[in-house]
């Protein structure tokens, strides 16, 4: 999506800062901050309710057990799946590893080929190319201009062979909302395990494991307002997974190790919280969203939307700023936190392997910026980064 305005020579003014807390966080797709409700149920089992889960012989471990099962209840009932579906984990990498390694060996007598997608998440791109290291077979399917996958390719790309496909939910980069529940009934209908990362929608999006046709998803706390190092891997029943971690059997043998459990109250909350505000917050966080579209389209010109509009979350822009690096552009707003479009590697600035599977140019692509707004952004804050992003890149193109 092109967005333009013929007011180039326009210098817009910033909006008073004078009631903003700098810096402004814009990176919620990066991590967000732990809402106070969130912190307030974890703090007694970081002090005086510090028992462990599995000691099944006093109190202590009786109410650390029964807080984690609650919590167990509440991540749950955000995915409408049963509390004995859940698997506590250290957040969507891990799951994603659990996930994608533990199908491959459980059904390794059933088939050894896997699909996935060119734009998936690393942690589960790595996992694939682990798997092709011990003779796995993965098809990487491109992606569509506007980031989604073509039903009709991954339907063709399916044979007998096929034990898993693995598609995320939204992509962290574009946040480009995939259509999981028609991937979902594609899967069911051929046999084959579906699997979807869900650490971006998770508490953005409504998900329904049963209606969705989802029968493995990754969940992380710290995209929900939740605490780092945490998440859960939903495993539908009957669905046979073999652990990565061995020692003690705990969470039913998935997942060994002592239970994090400050952690896991903390993602309980989280998405308890999620399940009661989402159609409200979304609806909020879609709207300052679109306010920073308007006001960019309104003060630049060759700008661009990089992935569907139409099928996105909603507090999700990336933008690419013709004409601007985007590492220069970020440090001329470094009040802002944002991400960009490049990543570095081995010392060199690469382009998003994310942004350049969609088609977009190298240039393109290290001019682009990730915007993720939150459930603690606000309409000034929103405001003065239109107006501080206008400014800028106007400098820098005249400098140019």
């Amino acid at each position: 999506m092109s967005v333009s305005t013929p007011n180039l020579a326009e210098k817009s003014a910033l909006p008073s800062a004078a009631d903003l807390k700098f810096p402004i966080y814009l990176d919620n797709h990066a991590t967000t901050p732990v809402d106070p409700r969130v912190l307030e149920a974890m703090l007694p089992y970081l002090t005086s309710k510090f028992g462990n889960a599995a000691s099944r012989s006093h109190s202590f471990g009786w109410a650390a057990d029964e807080a984690v099962e609650t919590a167990r209840a509440q991540v749950a009932s955000l995915i409408s799946a049963r509390k004995d579906e859940i698997v506590f984990t250290s957040g969507a990498t891990e799951s994603d590893n659990l996930a994608i390694k533990g199908i491959a060996e459980a059904r390794r007598g059933k088939g050894n080929h896997i699909i996935t997608l060119v734009t998936e998440h690393k942690a589960v791109l790595d996992s694939c190319k682990r798997l092709e290291k011990y003779g796995y077979r993965v098809t990487y399917l491109r992606v569509q201009k506007d980031g989604l996958v073509d039903l009709d390719e991954l339907r063709g790309a399916v044979n007998d062979a096929t034990i898993l496909v693995t598609i995320m939910a939204a992509n962290n980069e574009t946040g480009v909302l995939q259509p999981i529940p028609e991937i979902g009934k594609l899967c069911r209908d051929h046999g084959v395990i579906f699997h979807s990362d869900a650490a971006q929608a998770i508490g953005k999006i409504p998900i329904d494991v049963v209606q969705q046709n989802i029968d493995l998803l990754s969940i992380s706390a710290h995209k929900a307002y939740g605490p780092k190092g945490v998440g859960a891997l939903y495993v539908r029943e009957g669905i046979e997974i073999a652990p990565t971690i061995d020692g003690g059997g705990h969470e039913r043998g998935m997942r060994s190790g002592t239970l994090n459990v400050p952690g896991i109250i903390g993602l309980g909350k989280a998405c308890e919280i999620c399940h009661e505000e989402m159609p409200q917050e979304s609806c909020r966080i879609a709207g300052l969203r679109n306010r920073l579209h308007e006001k960019l389209k309104v003060g630049l010109g060759e700008i661009f939307v990089n992935g569907s509009m139409e099928h996105r979350l909603p507090g999700n822009s990336n933008i690419s700023f013709a004409d601007v690096d985007g590492e220069e552009l970020m440090t001329a707003i470094d009040d802002v936190a944002v991400s960009s479009g490049a990543a570095c590697t081995s010392a060199h600035i690469e382009p998003s392997y994310v942004l350049k599977a969609l088609g977009i140019s190298d240039e393109l692509a290290q001019s682009s910026i990730r915007f993720g707004i939150g459930r603690f952004n606000n309409e000034p804050e929103i405001d003065y980064v239109a107006g501080k992003i206008i400014h800028a890149v106007q400098q820098l193109r005249e400098l140019r």
